[in-house]
Formats: structure tokens, sequence, C-alpha cells
């Protein structure tokens, strides 16, 4: 007897559920979106064009308007600020591609490969303009000073990270700080933001929720990178090694391993261009050396918290089933 094989679900099809709630609304996100960055310079058109055709799946717009419907007091406001968020996530993706000199995002090749380096900063820095004026345009003074924040430690992140001279010298500590200030500060913003035009006494928790779903997210795509695939990353497996980035797992290998692992991992990071079987190797180095389960239960770790940020709010119904739910997407993205 044959058996058919079933592909296990992808990351988008299990958004699906956790997005249902607010479907209609996240539909208005994307209207709001195009209205937000419409120009009559024809440049700027083009390249939106382009960054409207890789956007991701409104995570952080979908945890917003979540958020919002809790308590049962949804606002108009929130479809706007929701878009806002997106934009400014695609702000700090566009600025990092050209930092980075990638030539691909989600398999399309970024502003800064298709224009330039210049033309990928003014790009983000549109971005980033026009989210300020539909702010000031909604007058939602907590609204700005949570999103401003959340910039803020965007940018001091993106520092840290270029500070860095040896990067193998990052600590548990050092990567902590990293990902609150460039992952975990825009979720929470994101979350924040949804209450401030919903229920405001649970503003700080659902703040706290985003924070660790943040952690959470980020450590699991950083595993994604050691044990993921390309279709579920939209970036190829092996390419924060290639990039030299040093996450979560490496951190930790480099903690307990022996030394010859440890000069092994050194020598690599001297290599100009590694090979697949290059990366295979420190792969492996770190597999065995237990950093990805490491990692794994750092993932937990936080997903416990942005529980125990939900029970403290403790209302109930669908919403508050899909923000749950949200978490196990957070981590088992790689599943």
């Amino acid at each position: 007897m044959s058996h058919a094989i079933t592909a296990p679900p992808s990351a988008t099809s299990r958004l699906v559920p956790i997005q249902e709630p607010v479907k209609a609304r996240l539909d208005g996100v994307m209207d709001e979106i195009q209205r937000i960055v419409l120009s009559d310079f024809d440049m700027i058109e083009e390249v939106n064009d382009v960054l409207l055709r890789m956007r991701g799946k409104f995570f952080r717009p979908t945890l917003l308007l979540l958020v919002n419907e809790v308590g049962g007091r949804p606002h108009d406001d929130a479809v706007s600020l929701a878009a806002v968020v997106e934009l400014v996530h695609l702000a700090t993706l566009v600025h990092d591609d050209a930092v980075d000199h990638s030539v691909l995002r989600r398999g399309m090749p970024t502003v800064n490969h298709l224009w330039s380096h210049q033309v990928a900063v003014i790009t983000g820095d549109y971005l980033y303009s026009r989210s300020v004026m539909e702010l000031a345009r909604l007058g939602r003074l907590e609204a700005i000073r949570s999103l401003a924040r959340a910039s803020n430690e965007m940018s001091v992140g993106e520092l840290r990270q270029l500070t860095s001279y040896d990067a193998l010298d990052f600590d548990e500590d050092d990567y902590t700080r990293l990902i609150s200030c460039k992952t975990a500060s825009l979720m929470a913003a994101a979350c924040e933001m949804g209450a401030v035009v919903g229920v405001e006494r649970w503003r700080e928790a659902f703040r706290r929720y985003g924070q660790a779903l943040g952690m959470a997210f980020q450590v699991a795509d950083d595993l994604l990178d050691y044990e993921g695939s390309e279709a579920v990353t939209g970036k190829p497996v092996g390419h924060d090694l290639r990039e030299r980035k040093v996450t979560l797992p490496l951190v930790e290998t480099l903690r307990v391993v022996d030394d010859a692992g440890r000069d092994r991992i050194r020598s690599f990071f001297t290599l100009l261009d590694p090979s697949d079987d290059e990366i295979e190797e420190i792969v492996a180095i770190v597999r065995e050396s237990g950093g990805l389960e490491y990692a794994r239960g750092r993932a937990r770790f936080y997903a416990d918290q942005a529980e125990a940020a939900l029970d403290e709010v403790g209302a109930e119904g669908e919403a508050m089933d899909a923000l749950r739910a949200a978490i196990a997407y957070a981590i088992e993205r790689s599943r």
C-alpha cells in the first residue's frame, strides 16, 4: 500500500488561522499602506511598487489588530497604525539590506541591488517620514511616543552590530541587547499601540507580551539559519554564517566548545567566500556542541514570558486565542 507524503505546513499557512479574527481589517492595512506611500514622483512610485511586491506576512500588523480587538473596543485608527508599523518594519529591512549589501530579500532583488545603496537609504528615510506624517495626521501622541522609542532602539541596535569589531567576542548579554533592540522593540510597540487605541489599561502587559514574543521570534529565526529552509526564511540557509553574523546558537557553541572547535570557527570567520561544505562543517560543530538545543530552550523561555503577560491581561475570546497561537507560531516556524 502506498502512502501519500504530506508536506509540513508552511509559515504562511500556520499564520492564516491567527489572522482570521482580523482578516477583513488586514485587507484594509494594504489599502492604507498604498495611500500613505503615494507620491507624484515617478521614481518613488517605481521603488514603492517593488517594495510592496516583496512585503512580508503582516505579522506585526496582525498583532496590533488582535490586541486592539481584545476587550471588544476595536478602533478604526488601528488599521492606519498597523500600516505605519509595517512601513517602519519595511524601512528597517531596506536599510539593513543596504548596510549588509544584500542582493535578495524574500527571493526578490533588493532596492540597493536594483538601484543603488544611496537610493535604498533615501527610500528607507522616505518610508520613515511618511510614517511620521501619518502618525501626526492621526494625532495619537502615545502611539508616536511608542513607535519613536522603538525606531530609536532599532537604530541603536544596528549601530551596536556595526561597531562590534570582533563578532566572535559577542556574548549572550550582547546578543540579548541586540535582538531586544532590532526585533523585539517593534513588536512591543505594535502590541502597545493596539492597546493605546483599544483598552488602555492593558497597554503595559501587551507591550511586555510583544517584547517577549519578539525575543522568542528572533531566537527561532536565528535557529532557522541552521536548520530551516529558504521557503520558510526567505533567505538561503547558512546566510547568517556566510555574512559572519554571530547568533545565539554560535554564541553558546563558542562558550562550551573545545579549543579545536573554537579554532575551526575562528578560522572560518577569516574566509572571504566560504563554501557550502565549510558552512556545513560549522553547522555540524554547533549541532554537536548543543548550541541549537540551547537556543531552542531560550526561545521557549521567552515564549513562557509572553504567555505570562497574556495571563496578566486575563481576557478571553477569539483575539486572545489568536495571540496565544502567535507564540507557538513564533517558535515553531522551522517545524
